[in-house]
């Protein structure tokens, strides 16, 4: 019975050296461990095996990047404002060792060391340079931060001013200006409107009346065209009326012949006497008459007249005659 005893407080003993000697570290964590008081190792993720009783965990620290939400902090602008600043910084540790041992809680630390930086990059700005740009304070915090957190083996990646509250009264001026502002934008842009509505209008007039006005030219050179096309037309007409006249005129027999065989159709070659109306011998006569027109030189220049042809010569004789002598 008492050996039964022994060998169980052994096994006791064997697990619970074998559960104080193994260690399993998560991914992105680790762990600090002091062998007999003193630093010995930092553990990374996965399976170790250390001393029971000599080693022991220091901390156990989380390497993922950590937001820190601080409380509003109250500080002074460059023009005598004071305004309540809340903040947020994202840190990250890089160093687990040098945040164990080299400062006792970062945490607070950085809480501390944001306040006072926070009031020192606000009495270099005014309240418009804070409201207008934050991510120049942004900026400024973070680096200073960092280099004050780079020795406690934190990174400080980013710093965010999440609100600005300036004193109520300022809030009432400043809704006062944004809204003079906006009525100023809104009289500016109405006044814009209707000025590039006039030129719109304008142009548009403009137009009309260039268009108008070729609308109307290219009338007028239409109907002149027109009228130049009637007036070539009717010379043509003219022409070719003409030359039909001489070739009709050319040979007068020709018409006179013409002129009978249609009597003769007339009669159609039963009639023993024929009798010809007078305007049948008028236009026969007028044929005639027309065709010697046509044939007829055209009469020389300057006025001069051509000799007559049916002149008769004086006959001889028919003259005064020099007095016989006596």
């Amino acid at each position: 019975m008492t050996a039964v005893i022994l060998w169980v407080i052994v096994l006791v003993l064997v697990v619970a050296i074998l559960v104080r000697s193994v260690r399993v570290v998560e991914q992105a964590s680790a762990l600090i461990i002091q062998r007999l008081g003193r630093y010995h190792a930092t553990l990374g993720p996965g399976l170790h095996l250390i001393v029971p009783f000599v080693d022991g965990v220091r901390a156990h620290l989380d390497l993922r990047e950590q937001p820190i939400e601080f409380q509003k902090v109250p500080v002074i602008t460059q023009d005598n404002v004071t305004v309540e600043v809340d903040t947020v910084a994202y840190i990250q540790v890089v160093d687990p060792k040098r945040a164990v041992y080299e400062i006792s809680d970062y945490h607070v630390a950085i809480d501390r060391l944001i306040q006072t930086t926070l009031r020192n990059v606000a009495g270099e700005l005014t309240l418009d340079q804070m409201l207008t740009s934050r991510e120049q304070v942004n900026a400024k915090l973070r680096i200073h931060l960092d280099e004050a957190a780079d020795k406690w083996g934190v990174k400080v990646n980013r710093v965010e001013l999440r609100a600005i509250e300036p004193p109520r009264e300022i809030q009432a001026a400043m809704e006062l200006q944004m809204k003079a502002e906006r009525e100023r934008r809104a009289k500016v842009t109405s006044a814009e409107a209707t000025k590039q509505a006039a030129i719109l209008e304008a142009e548009g007039q403009k137009r009309a009346i260039v268009l108008q006005a070729e609308a109307v030219k290219e009338k007028q050179v239409l109907e002149a065209e027109g009228e130049a096309e009637a007036i070539l037309r009717v010379r043509r007409a003219q022409a070719e009326g003409l030359r039909l006249l001489r070739e009709a005129a050319a040979d007068q027999p020709v018409l006179a012949l013409q002129a009978f065989d249609a009597l003769r159709e007339v009669a159609n070659g039963q009639a023993t006497k024929i009798f010809i109306p007078s305007d049948l011998v008028n236009l026969i006569g007028l044929a005639g008459a027309l065709g010697e027109v046509l044939r007829a030189p055209e009469p020389p220049l300057g006025g001069a007249r051509a000799p007559s042809e049916g002149r008769r010569p004086e006959p001889e004789g028919s003259g005064s005659q020099p007095p016989m002598p006596g």
